[in-house]
């Protein structure tokens, strides 16, 4: 049995699933992702970055793994259980802010660029949680990221859907509280920092906040 924390809505969708098997999307030392009923579910250990949709353990190795599956509620990995021992919080903090934000060109964005996340969908993510975290609705944008998910990774499409429900990176979430750093943001991954940030710059672009 391995300890690891979760998402609420990672937790939430393991216990919704029937048993079966998760077949294995990625795997490495530091990060192993799985197909859950339609979603991608992630292991992150201590040196990866700790997506929105990924159960954290604080091994500093993840175990070389063959197979995953879903027992009762739970994802194994080759046999060991992943039990969640309590809830993480990902959720973008709220920006009092009025205005609408910038305008994003979402066809020419999902699936654009290489690797598990691709840039595009990296800002779109970054002006999505953006949004969301004003408290603006986005109801024509949200419909086409979604009627075009299927053309990037499931990774990124799932993290596509966390954005849409406001969730996020915690560098990500740090920054826009004020509590973190744009550069540490940008640090993430070859260029999805980047990515997150001119997509949540983009968004900004048309927005104020409101003075306390």
């Amino acid at each position: 049995m391995t300890p690891v924390s979760a998402p609420p809505r990672v937790a939430a969708h393991l216990r919704a699933v029937g048993d079966g098997p998760a077949p294995v999307l990625h795997r490495g030392p530091d990060a192993v992702y799985a197909e859950v009923a339609g979603r991608c579910v992630g292991v992150v250990g201590t040196r990866a970055t700790a997506v929105p949709c990924a159960l954290r353990s604080s091994l500093d190795r993840l175990p070389d793994v063959a197979a995953a599956s879903v027992v009762g509620g739970v994802l194994q990995l080759d046999g060991e259980p992943l039990v969640i021992g309590r809830m993480v919080d990902v959720s973008v903090p709220r920006l009092a802010m009025t205005g609408a934000p910038g305008g994003v060109d979402v066809a020419s964005l999902v699936g654009r660029g290489d690797g598990l996340t691709p840039y595009g969908d990296d800002v779109l993510c970054g002006w999505l949680a953006v949004t969301r975290a004003a408290g603006v609705p986005t109801p024509e944008v949200d419909a086409e990221v979604r009627s075009l998910a299927s053309t990037t990774t499931l990774l990124s499409a799932t993290l596509l859907d966390c954005a849409m429900h406001g969730e996020a990176l915690p560098e990500f979430v740090a920054w826009l509280a004020g509590t973190g750093s744009v550069e540490a943001v940008e640090r993430i991954g070859h260029t999805s920092g980047r990515g997150l940030v001119e997509g949540a710059r983009l968004a900004l672009s048309g927005l104020e906040r409101v003075a306390a």
